[in-house]
C-alpha cells in the first residue's frame, strides 16, 4: 500500500536533513577580540585582597530559565502582546498561554522567545541590544517595553508574506516599540544579515552588545554565519538569545548551538525543549 503523500514528505524531508548533517561544510567557528567590555549588572568585581578564583560572571543561565518560565514572566509577556497589534501567531500565543495558566496554576512552566527576552531584559537592563530577524517586532517589543531608553539595532530583509502572515516593514515596528512606551533609539540595517552586519561592525567597530537575539536565517548555514558575525560582539556577562531549537524540520539548529555556543568552554547555557518550538540561552564567561 503507498504510503500517504504527507509521510513521503517528511520521509524525503529526513534524507535532506541526514544529506546536509553529513556533507554540510560548517562555518568556521567565531574569533574572539581581546579586552572585551563586561555588562557590569551581570558580573561580580572582586578586589586585589579576595583574588580571582572564578569567571567575573554571578548571572546563571538557570535563573534567566527559571523566571523566564514562570507564570509570572508569562504574564507579564502577554500585557505587553496584548498592546500590539495582533497577528494570527499573537492571538495563538494569547490563548495558549491562558490555557497552560488555567489549567495548571502557578505550577505551569512554559518558556519561549518572548518570556525569554522578557525575563533577561527584566534581570540584566540591557543598554543596548542588537536582534537579527524583527519582522513584526514582537521579540523587540519585550526589551524595548522593560528597557524604554535601551539602543536597539535591528536587521531584517522585511520578506513580504514571511511566516505566512504579512511583514509590514520598519515603521510598523517603531510604532510597535511606541505603543510598549519605547524611548530610547532604535537603528535598522535592511537587507542580508550576512551581508548588513559585516557592514554595521565596519562602521561600528567599538560596538559591543548587552544582549543579542539570532532569529533571522533559519538555513543550516545562514544560522551558523549569523553566530559567527555577532558572538565576538557580545560583551562579557552579555547574553546571546537563539530560538527555534525544537521546530519541525529545523532539527539542525540545536546542532548549530552546540557547535557556536553551547559546546564552547566561553559560554554557560540554558535550552527550554519541552514545548513550543524551544529557545536557547547563552551568557558569555570571558
Amino acid at each position: 500500500m503507498k504510503k500517504p503523500l504527507w509521510k513521503r514528505i517528511i520521509r524525503q524531508l529526513q534524507h535532506e536533513i541526514k544529506w546536509l548533517e553529513h556533507h554540510w561544510r560548517p562555518v568556521e567557528l567565531p574569533c574572539y577580540l581581546p579586552n572585551t567590555p563586561v555588562v557590569s549588572q551581570s558580573c561580580f568585581e572582586s578586589n586585589a585582597d579576595l583574588g580571582e578564583w572564578y569567571s567575573p560572571v554571578l548571572l546563571s543561565p538557570s535563573t534567566i530559565g527559571q523566571i523566564a518560565s514562570s507564570v509570572e514572566c508569562i504574564q507579564k509577556t502577554m500585557e505587553i502582546l496584548r498592546k500590539l497589534e495582533a497577528d494570527s501567531y499573537v492571538r495563538y500565543l494569547l490563548a495558549y498561554y491562558q490555557a497552560g495558566i488555567d489549567r495548571f496554576g502557578e505550577r505551569w512552566q512554559y518558556a519561549d522567545i518572548t518570556t525569554t527576552l522578557l525575563a533577561v531584559s527584566q534581570i540584566l537592563k540591557p543598554h543596548n541590544y542588537l536582534e537579527i530577524g524583527v519582522r513584526r517586532g514582537r521579540s523587540m517589543a519585550m526589551v524595548a517595553a522593560i528597557c524604554p531608553r535601551c539602543e536597539i539595532v535591528g536587521f531584517d530583509m522585511w520578506v513580504e508574506g514571511y511566516g505566512n502572515a504579512a511583514n509590514p516593514g520598519p515603521d510598523f515596528v517603531k510604532k510597535e516599540l511606541h505603543e510598549v512606551g519605547f524611548q530610547g533609539t532604535v537603528e535598522f540595517m535592511n537587507g542580508d544579515s550576512h551581508k548588513t552586519v559585516a557592514e554595521y561592525f565596519r562602521m561600528h567597530p567599538e560596538s559591543y552588545f548587552d544582549l543579542i537575539t539570532v532569529d533571522g536565517d533559519h538555513s543550516l548555514r545562514g544560522a551558523s554565519l549569523d553566530l559567527k558575525d555577532v558572538l565576538p560582539r557580545l560583551k562579557v556577562g552579555g547574553v546571546i538569545v537563539f530560538d527555534d531549537i525544537t521546530q519541525p524540520r529545523l532539527e539542525f539548529l540545536a546542532k548549530v548551538w552546540q557547535r557556536y555556543v553551547k559546546g564552547q568552554p566561553r559560554f554557560a547555557t540554558w535550552e527550554y525543549c519541552d514545548l513550543g518550538y524551544g529557545v536557547a540561552v547563552g551568557i558569555r564567561k570571558y
